[in-house]
């Protein structure tokens, strides 16, 4: 069976997109997930969140271009791929540049509520940038081509109704 085109989950932090995106792998006959979050954690020593500056920046860039590299080593395998990122303007255009016709698809949620799912987890991020992160990605500016293909407005969805949305999208053609 042919793989299906990549598909990266976008959206603010605590959004689900890492739950969406193994819920939505885990009904597949083979399906890998990537978490951008991880791919970034690979440098140790030096490494930069994307909001820090010249090298944060850099450090989002290859973070993106070592993504799209397994997405396309797997995606040879035979192997379908979802990845989860937060996306700005650059990332989006770096993505359609490296993975032709893969679907983006952004899940949002209202402040309260990512505010709320977060309380369930462990967040590596200071109150400060939680809401900036939020505030940039309802904000952001796509320019034309660069807008997500389709948004979801999951406050309402549980985790299996949230991942089965997204596998509705996924499954269109």
């Amino acid at each position: 069976m042919p793989c299906r085109r990549v598909l990266v989950l976008t959206g603010p932090p605590a959004v689900g997109k890492t739950t969406t995106a193994r819920a939505v792998a885990a009904t597949r006959e083979r399906c890998a997930v990537i978490d951008v979050d991880d791919v970034r954690q690979l440098v140790v020593s030096g490494g930069a969140a994307p909001w820090d500056g010249d090298e944060g920046l850099r450090q989002q860039r290859l973070g993106v271009r070592n993504a799209c590299a397994l997405a396309g080593n797997v995606v040879g395998a035979g192997i379908d791929v979802v990845i989860a990122d937060v996306l700005t303007p650059e990332t989006s255009a770096l993505y359609r540049e490296l993975l032709p016709g893969c679907l983006v698809v952004h899940l949002t949620v209202p402040l309260e509520e990512a505010r709320r799912r977060a309380a369930t987890r462990t967040v590596w991020l200071t109150d400060e940038e939680f809401v900036a992160l939020h505030v940039a990605d309802a904000s952001a500016d796509h320019a034309a081509g660069l807008a997500p293909d389709h948004v979801l407005d999951v406050r309402d969805l549980d985790p299996d109704q949230q991942a089965a949305a997204v596998e509705a999208v996924w499954d269109s053609p």
